[in-house]
C-alpha cells in the first residue's frame, strides 16, 4: 500500500469560525485533501456561502449557526454534528474576536468580558465537547483525534492596547497543553497554532493603515501579509495521520516575523 498520510478521506473536520478568514482557509484545504467538513459560524448568510463553496469541492459539508460563547449551543452543535456526520476526527477551535482599546487603563470591563467569552470560553466549551466525543469513541474501541486551538502571536509577544485579547490567546496555549497531556491515552493529540499578521476581516484596520504598511509589514521576513490559504497545509497535517505523535506544541505561522 502506498504511503499516503495526508489523505483525509473518511475523516471529518469541524472548524469554528469556519465561514471566512483563517477558518475557511483551513476548511478548504482539508476538503481538498478529502475530509468531510463541519463549519460553525454565528452568521447564517456567511455560513451558507461557505457551505456552497466547500460542497463544490466534492465532500460532505454541514454548516451550523453556533455562537461558541454560548455553552448550550456548543454542546448541542457538537451532538448534532456527530449525529449528522457519524463522527468528528478533528476540531479546530478557531472562532475569535479582536477588540482592543485606546489604552489599557481605558479598556472597558464590557470589552474584556466580551473578548473572553468568545476567545477563551468558546475554546473551552468547544474542546470540552470534542474531548467528550473522542473519549467516548476511544472507550468503544475507536481511539484517535486531533484538537487545535488557534491562538496568536499576541500570546507570546507584548500586544499593547490588546491586553484582553492577549490574555485569551495565552490561556489557549496553556489549555491545549493540559488537554494534550490528559487525552494522549485516548490517542487524542492537541496543538496550538499562532498566526502572525494575516489579511483577514479582523486586521482590516491595520491593512488600511499606511503607517502600519510602511513600518510593520517590512519587518516580516516574507515581506507580505499572510493569507488564510497559508494555514491550509498545517491544517491538513494536523488533521492527518502524519501528525499522530505530534502533540502539546505551539506552531507559529507568521512569515518569520517573531524571530526577526
Amino acid at each position: 500500500m502506498a504511503y499516503a498520510p495526508f489523505n483525509l478521506s473518511g475523516k471529518v473536520a469541524l472548524v469554528t469560525g469556519g465561514n471566512r478568514g483563517i477558518g475557511l482557509g483551513m476548511a478548504k484545504a482539508m476538503a481538498q485533501a478529502g475530509a468531510d467538513i463541519v463549519i460553525w459560524g454565528s452568521n447564517a448568510e456567511r455560513n451558507l456561502a461557505a457551505e456552497t463553496e466547500l460542497t463544490g469541492l466534492g465532500v460532505r459539508v454541514k454548516a451550523q449557526t453556533v455562537d461558541v460563547s454560548d455553552e448550550a449551543q456548543v454542546a448541542e452543535g457538537m451532538e448534532e454534528a456527530v449525529a449528522a456526520m457519524g463522527r468528528v476526527d478533528s476540531v479546530f477551535a478557531n472562532a475569535g474576536i479582536g477588540y482592543g482599546s485606546p489604552s489599557f487603563v481605558e479598556m472597558k470591563t464590557e470589552t474584556y468580558r466580551k473578548v473572553l467569552s468568545v476567545n477563551l470560553d468558546g475554546v473551552f466549551f468547544t474542546l470540552r465537547e470534542a474531548c467528550r466525543h473522542m473519549v467516548e469513541r476511544a472507550k468503544a474501541g475507536d481511539p484517535g483525534g486531533s484538537l487545535v486551538g488557534v491562538a496568536s502571536l499576541a500570546a507570546i509577544e507584548g500586544a499593547a492596547r490588546n491586553e484582553a485579547y492577549a490574555a485569551t490567546k495565552g490561556a489557549v496555549i496553556s489549555m491545549i497543553k493540559s488537554v494534550a497531556v490528559e487525552h494522549a491515552r485516548y490517542g487524542v493529540r492537541a496543538n496550538a497554532i499562532l498566526p502572525g499578521w494575516i489579511a483577514t476581516d479582523m486586521t482590516a484596520g491595520a491593512q488600511a493603515n499606511s503607517a502600519f504598511a510602511e513600518k510593520v509589514i517590512p519587518r516580516v521576513p516574507a515581506r507580505r501579509w499572510g493569507e488564510p490559504e497559508d494555514f491550509g497545509g498545517m491544517a491538513v497535517y494536523l488533521a492527518s495521520d502524519a501528525s499522530s505523535y505530534h502533540s502539546g506544541t505551539t506552531i507559529v505561522i507568521d512569515g518569520g516575523y517573531s524571530i526577526f
